[in-house]
């Protein structure tokens, strides 16, 4: 009989965690399995990142099976890279490998050295299993392929429902999670799909090709995994079959596999937006998190550079009209706002395959729609601010017209800057941030200037 496991929700707190580390200093083994028994696989993860290496190797080598196992794919990939470094090859294959699905397994030895990879393959019992795993290994972690388990439930169209239910049996004790059963032909050719309730229903007579659902969604190997999150999204699926090129079942992805997909994609593009090249964790080396930073500082301090220049290039003016030099931080940062603001909306739209729905066209009449209203309030309110407080009209009108000119550039620029690089194939994330920011600022500048010398000098 299953054991039916209660877990109640964890908070991790700081005496915990120094209970934990004394059991550890005294090695008391008893104690710590007592601890943790009652713990999901993702507290102890949690746990886990807060130790040190030694510390989690012994509080590991503590659990049960199957829960370490689970607990391993849990950890932060910097963690568990470290972790996995300082235990045994042996220990990897036969306490964590043998007891996770294949895609969880494929991921977590896809992170290993060539030589302590083939270690650990080399020790796993299970022959398939290792098949598998290397299977698995050999398509690129950003496709349909390595997002796959092998792990489902297939079973043949010439069935009859009885012998459906006796095979189902047979297969369910390697599958943790039973969504649906796959129907394939004489050669593995996904061909339907059949739910557990229809198949409970059905009388036990009946031919399995008879009750399926031939209107199957699949992803190919080769599909790219936003691809794959994309139409799971769309028709609010927990789980997609995988097939290959002519049609055979390869294996299936789950809900869980694409929530990651899903967060990995909106780290990278938060990051990218944020100003970072990499993919990069607080706990990355000095080294790879000035890497990741630099790059974009870089253009930072080049748009500074010009724009120093604009503002040398006007030094006379200023000078001569102080009042100027009063509303350069205004124009840039509302100018940068503008443009972040509309660039965002768009990456937004992209991501979530909307943009699709409007021509390059249509979302620029959009955008610049919506520039135009708040371009005309903003406007407003500063040249109600500038006439009443700073009691000159030449620079009333310099402002709230250069104001207006700058919001409608920054909103139109933010806006065709990622669908072009979108069309180009190239991550439209690029075009927020640090980019359109710096863009902005100089042209802001640029124009804010150059229209407080018409109106100061020919007016």
């Amino acid at each position: 009989m299953a054991e039916n496991t209660q877990y109640t929700q964890f908070e991790l707190s700081k005496e915990f965690l120094v209970n934990l580390k004394n059991l550890i200093e005294l090695d008391d083994n008893k104690a710590i399995k007592t601890l943790l028994k009652e713990l999901h696989a993702a507290d102890i993860a949690e746990i886990l990142n807060e130790l040190k290496s030694e510390e989690a190797k012994l509080v590991y080598l503590n659990l049960e099976h199957e829960k370490a196992a689970d607990a391993l794919s849990e950890l932060e990939d910097d963690v568990r890279d470290k972790f996995l470094k300082v235990l045994p090859s042996e220990v990897i294959a036969e306490k964590f490998i043998k007891n996770l699905e294949s895609d969880d397994a494929a991921d977590i030895i896809g992170d290993l050295p060539e030589d302590k990879k083939a270690e650990v393959l080399s020790n796993l019992e299970n022959i398939e299993q290792a098949d598998d795993i290397i299977d698995l290994l050999n398509y690129d972690e950003d496709t349909a392929g390595g997002l796959m388990a092998k792990e489902l439930i297939a079973v043949n169209e010439n069935l009859s429902v009885r012998r459906c239910i006796i095979e189902l049996r047979a297969q369910a004790e390697y599958v943790k999670e039973v969504y649906y059963i796959y129907v394939v032909n004489d050669n593995n050719k996904l061909i339907g799909t059949l739910s557990l309730k229809k198949l409970l229903l059905a009388s036990t007579d009946l031919i399995i090709k008879n009750i399926c659902n031939t209107e199957v969604i699949s992803a190919k190997t080769s599909d790219d995994d936003e691809e794959v999150a994309q139409t799971m999204k769309k028709y609010n699926l927990v789980a997609l079959p995988v097939i290959d090129d002519i049609g055979r079942l390869t294996g299936r992805i789950t809900i869980d596999d694409i929530v990651d997909v899903i967060t990995e994609e909106a780290e990278k593009d938060y990051q990218m937006i944020s100003g970072l090249t990499e993919d990069v964790e607080s706990g990355d080396t000095v080294f790879k998190l000035t890497k990741a930073r630099l790059p974009w500082l870089l253009i930072g301090l080049v748009g500074g550079i010009f724009g120093a220049g604009i503002i040398g290039h006007f030094e006379g003016d200023i000078m001569k009209y102080a009042g100027l030099a009063l509303f350069l931080p205004l124009i840039a940062a509302m100018g940068g706002n503008a443009g972040v603001q509309s660039s965002s909306i768009v990456v937004q739209s992209l991501a979530a395959n909307n943009a699709g729905l409007d021509t390059i066209g249509m979302k620029l009449f959009k955008e610049l729609s919506v520039a135009i209203i708040n371009a005309l309030i903003l406007s407003a309110l500063i040249f109600s601010y500038t006439f009443f407080f700073h009691e000159s009209i030449h620079l009333t009108l310099s402002v709230s017209i250069a104001l207006f000119s700058v919001i409608i550039f920054a909103s139109i620029f933010g806006t065709f800057v990622p669908l072009i690089l979108d069309k180009l194939k190239i991550d439209p994330a690029l075009a927020t941030g640090p980019f359109i920011t710096t863009v902005n600022d100089i042209m802001g500048l640029l124009i804010y200037l150059s229209i407080a010398r018409i109106i100061f000098g020919y007016f």
